[in-house]
């Protein structure tokens, strides 16, 4: 019984859920973006979750060197405080009262009631007695203020690396997410061409099945050749209904990427060629390690660790603080603090150098600690110019060999169109098989599939040398 309860109170929240779902304003209403491949990468600059916590931690440091600017700022404090004391406290203290009454007594020969000298007694004891009033109260105000320290005044100095360092990092997550949204957007739109090649492949399997029927009809082909046709009709339909799943998806993948809704409507504008592909290769042949964001960055982590060395070997100096303290006190056996009596003033100024002496070798631990990182990002940068050396050859090498495959695919494809079209007249004339046709559609259609690879791989060797040279739009 409770098992069946869980099961109806599981479809109850399931019809529940699914009526929430159904009534979300969401869904009723659907935006139109019609974007070109710079217009959707700047939609996902401003609204992909990773550029924007890169922005949130250009904030965060923002007010991390407010903290450290702060510690240069004189440091002003009020205190208002008042205590009862239900038992004022008991001193104790050697019984000087009578101490020194006896050393009067003898110093004026003063004598006892039998006629000797009063002599002093070996022990006075103690007198005990409680001073104050049952209620104290105190108004104060503090002031402090750095004069000299080396750590605060190198945190000063690094503030400004640190805010171009966060601002390189949004840089570099920009670039990743473009590189992203490019493959993907080119991929789309190769997918357009290959969605037209089906379509067309389509028309002429269509008109294929009708003139085989016809041949049929008059005698002239055999039912074979009109279910040979047939089968190859519903094979690209097929290959039409998959593209489509696969271009759905992917623009569904690329909205999450630039942080669109699902539910909008994606339009995209570019289209592809040959020569769209070349432009801007030869510009690119020439490279700067500086051109790379990672490279940029790397140089900015480089220098903030040398502010770290610094900032360690800082520790080293004296550190000179000034401080005051101005006070009001009051002490009263009732509260009245408010009424009349005194108050009375308390007043200081300090001024406190520290000169730092032994410390068991902490600071020449941290100062080693810090040259090391150092060292890492030194080694880290050298390692950076060897890796865009690579990147950049093999980058030029994999769009070179891209460039010469698309240029034989696509003469390839254009010599299966023509082989076709002429097997197709020979077919009408009865002087090719059904054969002779269908072989020469499935090597259209392999030519054509190709050929759309080929593109897309020179569009996505493209996009991998730009970022490789640091030149990507």
């Amino acid at each position: 019984m409770n098992k069946a309860r869980r099961v109806n109170l599981l479809l109850l929240c399931c019809l529940l859920a699914a009526g929430a779902i159904a009534q979300a304003p969401g869904d009723t209403t659907h935006a139109v973006h019609t974007m070109s491949a710079q217009q959707i990468v700047e939609y996902a600059r401003k609204n992909n979750v990773q550029v924007k916590n890169a922005l949130i931690d250009l904030q965060i440091q923002q007010q991390t060197n407010r903290g450290i600017t702060a510690a240069a700022y004189p440091q002003l404090n009020g205190q208002v405080g008042s205590t009862y004391y239900p038992n004022i406290p008991v001193q104790v203290f050697p019984n000087f009262i009578a101490m020194a009454t006896y050393g009067v007594l003898e110093q004026e020969g003063v004598k006892n009631g039998s006629g000797a000298p009063i002599t002093s007694p070996t022990d006075f004891g103690f007198v005990q007695a409680a001073f104050g009033t049952k209620w104290n109260a105190t108004g104060a105000v503090s002031l402090s203020q750095i004069l000299f320290d080396g750590q605060v005044f190198v945190g000063l100095q690094a503030r400004e690396a640190s805010i171009q360092y966060q601002q390189k990092n949004i840089e570099i997550t920009e670039e990743n997410i473009k590189v992203n949204v490019y493959k993907v957007y080119y991929q789309l739109v190769v997918s357009k061409t290959q969605m037209a090649q089906i379509d067309a492949n389509i028309t002429r399997a269509n008109k294929l099945l009708s003139d085989t029927k016809a041949l049929h009809e008059n005698g002239f082909a055999e039912q074979l050749s009109v279910d040979r046709a047939n089968v190859q009709l519903a094979n690209l339909e097929t290959e039409k209904l998959k593209l489509q799943r696969t271009i759905d998806n992917g623009y569904t993948g690329l909205k999450f990427l630039v942080g669109m809704p699902v539910n909008d409507v994606l339009i995209l504008t570019d289209t592809l060629s040959d020569t769209e592909i070349r432009k801007g290769i030869l510009e690119a042949s020439e490279y700067q390690y500086s051109n790379r964001k990672e490279y940029q960055g790397l140089e900015l982590a480089q220098n903030l660790n040398a502010y770290n060395v610094k900032r360690y070997k800082y520790a080293y100096l004296p550190s000179v603080n000034l401080s005051s303290s101005y006070a009001k006190n009051a002490f009263r056996d009732k509260f009245n603090f408010f009424g009349r009596g005194d108050w009375y003033t308390a007043w200081n100024i300090g001024l406190n150098i520290n000169i730092p002496i032994f410390d068991g070798f902490l600071k020449a631990s941290n100062v080693r600690k810090a040259e090391l990182e150092l060292q890492k990002t030194n080694n880290q940068l050298e390692n950076l110019k060897l890796s865009i050396d690579n990147d950049v050859v093999q980058a030029r090498n994999r769009f070179k060999a891209a460039i010469t495959t698309l240029d034989y695919q696509q003469k390839n494809m254009q010599l299966a169109e023509q082989v076709y079209n002429q097997t197709k007249k020979k077919y009408e004339s009865g002087l090719a098989s059904n054969t002779d046709i269908t072989n020469t559609q499935t090597d259209l259609v392999g030519a054509q599939t190709n050929y759309v690879s080929a593109l897309y791989d020179a569009v996505i060797a493209k996009i991998d040398f730009q970022k490789a040279t640091g030149q990507l739009p």
